[in-house]
C-alpha cells in the first residue's frame, strides 16, 4: 500500500504554480519547486528561487505563516528531475501548450518513482490529449487537477481521471487533496473547460452579448448579475479585470477549439471580441495591469473608480447607482425577480434562462451529478448557489415554462426534473439528487462532513431566538450556532451561550461545539446596538451588555462540560474573546482572530485582556516575569493586530498549542465534536488564573513608548487617550509586583475602563464610522 503524500514536487513557477507550491507547505508537505533554466543565467534555479522569496511578499499571502517557505527548496528541469524518484506527487504547471507539455512528461517518465502521482493543472486541454505517447504504467497514475487562483483560498479542485488510472491513486490523492489542502474535490468528465469554467465562462459571455445588445452600461449589468443574483460583487465585468482581460480570451479559445460544432457555446462567442482586442493592445489586462473595464484613476490625491464604456472605449467615473428597480426583487427570490416589469429583470432573464439551461445542457457529458456540478459553481465562482439549485428556487416546471414561452429549446433532462418536481428532495433528513435516468440517488460526501445543514434538515432546534440556535450533534455533543448579521455578538448570543450551559450541566450532556456554517465564526460585539443605546443615554443597558458578555464568558470557561469553538473566517473582538474562554479551538486554517476593539475606541471587556495576558505566559510566548505579557499583549491589542491564519494565530496565543487545525471547511464541525467527545472524558474544568501585574510603572513604560509613537506622527491623539485606558488594565491598576491578582480583578478594571472610553466623543465616532464605512477611523 502506497504512503500518504508527503513529498511533492510542483513544475513551473508562476503565480499558480507558486500558489500550488506554497499550500502544499501550508499543508506540511516537503516541495520542490521546479522551473526552466534562463538562457545565460549563473544561478539555473534563479526563477524558481525567486518565486519562492516573492512568496513572502504577496498580497493576498500565499503562505500561511512565513515559516512555511523553509518547507519549499528550488531547482531546475534540467538539473533535477532525477530527485523525483521518491516523490508521491508531480504536477505539472506549464503554458497551456500541448506540445511542451507532451515533452515534459517524456522526460518525467524517466525519473519518478513506480507509485508516484503525476497531474497537469491544465484548464482547458483533455486528458486524452494529454497521455498520448505516455507509457502507460505512468498514463494509469496521471490526473488533470485543476485548482483554483488563488489555491489557498479557493477550495475547489476538479480532478479529471480515467479507466486506465489505477483507483489507488485516484483515491490517495483525492484523501490528500481533501483532508491535508482542504479542497472540496469534485471528479469531472474528460470535458473541454471541466465543469466550473465551462459553465462560468457560458455565464460570462452570454452577459456580454446581452450588455452589448442591451446598450448596458458595464456598471448596469454587474449590478443586476453580482448580489441580486446570488453572484459575488464582481458580478461579469469585475470578475473578467480580476482574473485578467487577456487569460479570459485564452480560456475561450481553447474551449472553442475543442468544443463540438453543435455545442450552444458557439452562438455566444465573437460578440465583444473587439474591444477585448483593443483593451489588451492598450496593456488593459484587468486589475494586473493599468486596468480592465474598470481602472482606478487618482485624483486630487484621491482613487476614483472609473468604469470603460463599451462603445467609445473611454473611461469616466464608475455610477454606483447604475441599477434598475428589478435588482431589489432579487431578495424575494429569482423568480420574482425575473417577473419584475423593467429592462433589468428582462436583462436578467436571458442570461439565467439560457445560462441555466445550458447547465442542463452538460448532464450527463460533464459530469452526470449535479450536486458536484452545484459545488463547483458554489465554491469556484462563488455563487449562492449552483445552476439546479437556482433553478429549484424558481421550480422546475415554471422554469421549462418560461424556456417554451421565450421560444427557447428544453433539454431533455429538464424535462425530467420538471416531472419529478425538481432536481433535489429530502428523504429521512439527508439530500437526494436526481439522475440523467430519473432516479432519485443520495448524496455522497467524503465521511466525517458535518454542517449546520445537515442538523435542520434532520431535526429541530433545542432553543432558538433571534440570534442564535442550539441543537443536538449526536453523540451528547449540543451546538450553538450563532445566525445574527456577521454573527455579531448581542444579548440574544449570550442568552443561547447560557442556556447551552445550563442544558449541558442539568441535563448530562457530554460537551459544547460552538459554530457554524456562515463565513464568519464571529466579527465582534453588534456596535449598532451599542449605538443605539449610547444615543439615548441608555448607559445602564450598555454596562449590563458589558457585564452580561463578561458572565456569559466565564460561564463557558468553567463550565462542567467541555467547551469546544470551530473557528473559520472572521474572529475579531468578541468573537477572539469566545476563543479564549473555550476548553479547546478546532479552528479552520482560514482563521483571522484578533482583538480590534481599538479601532472603534475601546478596550477588550469580555475577559480579553486577561485571558490574552494568561495564555501568552502560559504557553511560553513571551520570556518570564510580569512584563513580558503585558508588553506583548499591549503590542497586539493596542496595534490591532490580527492573525491571517490559524498558524499565526497560535503564534499570538489565541489558539493553544495542542488546539487543532482543520484545513477542510467542510470537517470544521465533525473535527469540533470529535474533540469535544475526547475531552469529555473524566473531564474537570479549568482552575482560575492569577496574576502578577507590573502596576503603575509599567503602566508608565508602555505610556512612554505611546508618547514616542504620537511624536513621530504614528500615533493618532485618541490612539494616546485608548491605548492609555489599555494600558491601565494590563498592568493591574494600582497593584504592585508583591501581590497576585486574580481574574474578576482585571474584568472589574476592563468594565470600568470601557465605561469611560465609550462616553468620549471620539470612541463614538470611530464606532460610527466603522459602521459606516467598515474602515477605522483615525482621529
Amino acid at each position: 500500500m502506497s504512503s500518504p503524500i508527503q513529498r511533492v514536487a510542483v513544475i513551473g513557477s508562476g503565480v499558480m504554480g507558486a500558489g500550488i507550491a506554497a499550500h502544499c507547505a501550508n499543508a506540511g508537505c516537503d516541495v520542490l519547486l521546479l522551473d526552466i533554466v534562463p538562457d545565460g543565467a549563473e544561478d539555473r534555479s534563479v526563477i524558481a528561487k525567486g518565486a519562492i522569496q516573492q512568496m513572502l511578499k504577496s498580497n493576498p499571502e500565499m503562505l500561511m505563516h512565513k515559516r512555511n517557505v523553509k518547507r519549499i527548496s528550488a531547482g531546475n528541469i534540467e538539473d533535477d528531475l532525477s530527485r523525483l524518484g521518491d516523490f508521491d506527487w508531480v504536477v505539472e504547471v506549464i503554458i497551456e501548450n500541448l506540445d511542451i507539455k507532451r515533452s515534459l512528461y517524456a522526460n518525467l517518465a524517466e525519473h519518478i518513482g513506480p507509485d508516484t502521482i503525476v497531474s497537469s493543472n491544465t484548464s482547458t486541454l483533455p486528458r486524452s490529449e494529454l497521455v498520448e505517447g505516455m507509457p502507460k504504467e505512468m498514463a494509469s497514475r496521471f490526473l488533470i487537477t485543476h485548482f483554483f487562483n488563488p489555491p489557498r483560498y479557493l477550495p475547489l479542485l476538479e480532478v479529471v481521471t480515467a479507466a486506465e488510472v489505477d483507483e489507488s491513486a485516484t483515491e490517495r490523492f483525492s484523501s490528500f487533496a481533501d483532508e491535508r489542502l482542504g479542497k472540496r474535490v469534485i471528479m469531472c468528465n474528460d470535458e473541454p473547460g471541466f465543469i466550473a469554467n465551462r459553465l462560468g465562462v457560458y455565464f460570462i459571455q452570454r452577459a456580454f452579448k446581452a450588455t452589448i445588445d442591451h446598450g448596458f452600461t458595464v456598471e448596469q449589468a454587474d449590478a443586476m448579475l453580482g448580489r441580486p443574483i446570488g453572484v459575488p460583487k464582481t458580478a461579469v465585468f469585475g470578475l473578467i479585470d480580476l482574473v485578467g482581460v487577456d487569460l479570459s480570451g485564452h480560456v475561450i479559445e481553447s474551449l472553442l477549439s475543442h468544443l463540438p460544432p453543435d455545442d450552444p457555446f458557439h452562438d455566444i462567442v465573437g460578440t465583444g471580441e473587439d474591444i477585448i482586442q483593443a483593451m489588451i493592445a492598450d496593456g488593459y489586462t484587468g486589475r494586473k495591469g493599468k486596468g480592465g473595464f474598470y481602472r482606478l484613476n487618482k485624483e486630487g490625491g484621491k482613487r476614483v473608480k472609473e468604469a470603460r464604456s463599451l462603445t467609445t472605449g473611454e473611461y469616466s467615473p464608475a455610477d454606483r447607482k447604475a441599477t434598475f428597480p428589478s435588482a431589489k426583487m432579487g431578495k424575494q427570490g429569482l423568480g420574482p425577480l425575473m417577473d419584475y416589469p423593467d429592462e433589468g429583470a428582462a436583462f436578467v432573464t436571458e442570461i439565467l434562462l439560457d445560462t441555466l439551461s445550458y447547465a442542463a445542457h452538460l448532464v450527463p457529458d460533464v459530469s452526470d451529478d449535479v450536486y458536484s456540478i452545484d459545488s463547483a459553481m458554489k465554491v469556484g465562482y462563488n455563487w449562492k448557489r449552483g445552476p439546479f439549485e437556482m433553478i429549484d428556487s424558481i421550480g422546475a416546471s415554471n422554469f421549462v415554462e418560461r424556456l417554451k414561452t421565450s421560444g427557447r429549446s428544453v433539454p431533455g433532462f429538464l424535462k425530467t426534473a420538471a416531472g419529478n418536481g425538481g432536481f433535489y428532495s429530502v428523504a429521512d433528513g439527508e439530500i437526494q439528487r436526481l439522475t440523467p435516468d430519473g432516479s432519485m440517488v443520495a448524496v455522497e460526501r467524503p465521511e466525517s462532513t458535518l454542517t449546520v445543514a445537515d442538523l435542520k434538515r434532520r431535526g429541530k432546534a433545542l432553543k432558538r431566538n433571534g440570534s442564535a440556535s442550539i441543537w443536538d450533534m449526536g453523540d451528547g455533543i449540543m451546538l450553538v450556532e450563532y445566525h445574527s448579521k456577521m454573527n455579531a455578538m448581542d444579548p440574544m448570543n449570550m442568552e443561547m451561550l447560557v442556556n447551552a450551559v445550563d442544558l449541558a450541566e442539568s441535563e448530562g450532556w457530554e460537551g459544547i461545539v460552538i459554530g457554524n456554517d456562515a463565513p464568519n465564526f464571529c466579527a465582534g460585539a453588534n456596535l449598532g446596538l451599542v449605538l443605539f443605546a449610547v444615543n439615548l443615554a441608555a448607559w445602564k443597558d450598555v454596562e449590563d451588555f458589558i457585564a452580561a458578555g463578561q458572565d456569559t464568558y466565564q460561564a463557558l470557561k468553567y463550565c462542567e462540560v467541555p467547551v469546544v469553538a470551530a473557528s473559520a473566517g472572521l474572529c475579531l473582538g468578541g468573537g477572539a474573546e469566545v476563543l479564549m474562554h473555550c476548553d479547546a479551538v478546532v479552528a479552520h486554517g482560514e482563521s483571522y482572530v484578533g482583538l480590534v476593539e481599538v479601532g472603534v475606541g475601546i478596550v477588550p471587556a469580555w475577559g480579553g485582556c486577561k485571558e490574552l495576558m494568561g495564555r501568552l505566559r502560559d504557553f511560553g510566548l513571551v520570556e518570564e516575569g510580569p512584563m513580558p505579557p503585558v508588553m506583548k499583549a499591549f503590542e497586539y491589542i493596542g496595534t490591532a493586530q490580527v492573525a491571517k491564519s490559524a498558524e499565526q494565530a497560535r503564534d499570538m496565543g489565541f489558539i493553544a498549542p495542542d488546539d487543532r487545525i482543520t484545513m477542510n471547511r467542510d470537517r470544521l464541525l465533525a473535527d469540533a465534536k470529535a474533540r469535544a467527545l475526547e475531552l469529555s472524558e473524566d473531564y474537570k474544568p479549568p482552575e482560575p488564573r492569577t496574576y502578577i501585574l507590573p502596576g503603575p510603572s509599567g503602566k508608565a513604560a508602555l505610556d512612554l513608548a505611546v508618547r514616542d509613537l504620537a511624536l513621530s506622527g504614528q500615533a493618532t491623539a485618541h490612539d494616546v487617550v485608548v491605548t492609555g485606558e489599555l494600558a491601565w488594565v494590563l498592568s493591574g491598576g494600582e497593584t504592585d509586583l508583591i501581590e497576585s491578582v486574580d481574574e474578576d480583578y482585571i474584568l472589574a478594571m476592563e468594565r470600568e475602563a470601557i465605561g469611560r472610553l465609550g462616553r468620549l466623543e471620539a470612541s463614538l465616532d470611530r464606532m460610527e464610522h466603522m459602521l459606516e464605512t467598515g474602515k477605522p477611523l483615525r482621529n
